[in-house]
């Protein structure tokens, strides 16, 4: 039985330095379980692993997809699922991090068999999307779906029109669907530390995030992206301080009014994401920690004692790193 580690939490928590640290102690391989950083674009403003941090521990599945088509969480649970077995192949330990829920979710507990939906379905379904827009689906979806459509945000184009065909294809909602058993994967054992820091300690850390994301040179990768003329339903068009930067180009806002609505909009996304994660324990066992992670050096003794037990635990024990 081959042990992985999930390192979750919302947006802006620490789970990038956490699960860094914790490959260096473990002899680990990093690999992505966040939807936006799958992406070759934006490496800024999604906050990607830098090529120093790449340096210190192997790292996988960042940055490898074009924006065009959108990952899909079946594909990334074949990918991460290769990734896995690749690092322990090398001796090495898988590290899943991430804030991607349902990808998480896909992983450790299988996907609903879902039917493929018809192109002819699908089309009609895009068609109509582009005729009454999002807002207007959404409530169409409601009144057929309830229970899926209470979950997507009503500006939410691509999850609200993968959820209305999934229903006009099959008369069954997604959610319907999602609630189905899925099937494990054999041969995997999930254990988890989640990262869950009080609000005031996040909306600190997403503020001071994003002022040096713009000082990185984030707009000017806003300005490259739209640039390339896709389509604005795409996942990665949506990703947070996107809607606002381009909004600032256009010469809508101003810059500090883009950066207070990402801000906002990045606040609220991490409210949900901690909401979710309090109520899905992915994996045999799972450690919280609530506080924001920069370094080993921010847990108490206690903590850490505590952190390391669970690991060892789990049957991951420190070790020498891999050649």
């Amino acid at each position: 039985m081959e042990t992985a580690l999930i390192v979750a939490g919302p947006t802006a928590s620490g789970k990038s330095a956490l699960a860094l640290m914790l490959a260096e102690r473990l002899g680990g391989v990093v690999i992505n379980a966040d939807a936006m950083q799958l992406y070759r674009d934006l490496r800024i403003l999604t906050a990607r692993p830098s090529d120093a941090d790449c340096a210190r521990v192997p790292h996988d599945l960042y940055g490898v997809l074009p924006p065009a088509p959108p990952a899909s969480a079946a594909w990334w649970r074949g990918a991460a699922l290769a990734a896995g077995r690749a690092a322990r192949a090398c001796g090495r330990v898988p590290i899943l991090c991430g804030g991607s829920g349902l990808y998480l979710q896909a992983l450790v507990f299988g996907l609903a068999a879902i039917p493929p939906v018809p192109d002819a379905v699908r089309e009609a379904v895009r068609a109509r999307l582009a005729a009454i827009g999002p807002a207007a689906l959404h409530a169409e979806l409601a009144a057929a779906d309830p229970e899926t459509a209470s979950r997507l945000r009503p500006n939410d184009s691509q999850r609200i029109a993968r959820a209305f065909e999934v229903w006009r294809a099959t008369g069954r909602g997604l959610a319907a669907w999602q609630a189905a058993p899925g099937t494990p994967p054999e041969g995997w054992r999930f254990v988890s530390i989640l990262l869950d820091p009080p609000r005031e300690t996040l909306r600190a850390a997403i503020a001071a995030r994003f002022a040096a994301m713009l000082a990185a040179g984030g707009l000017a990768e806003v300005r490259a992206l739209v640039g390339r003329g896709l389509d604005p339903a795409l996942p990665l068009l949506r990703a947070h301080g996107v809607p606002e930067l381009a909004a600032h180009l256009r010469g809508e806002i101003t810059l500090d009014e883009a950066g207070r609505r990402a801000e906002l909009v990045t606040g609220q996304y991490t409210k949900r994401q901690a909401t979710w994660f309090r109520h899905h324990r992915l994996g045999a066992q799972n450690y919280v920690i609530n506080a924001r992670i920069d370094d080993f050096a921010q847990l108490s003794q206690n903590n850490m004692a505590d952190l390391l037990n669970f690991l060892t635990e789990a049957g991951l024990t420190p070790r020498a790193s891999p050649a």
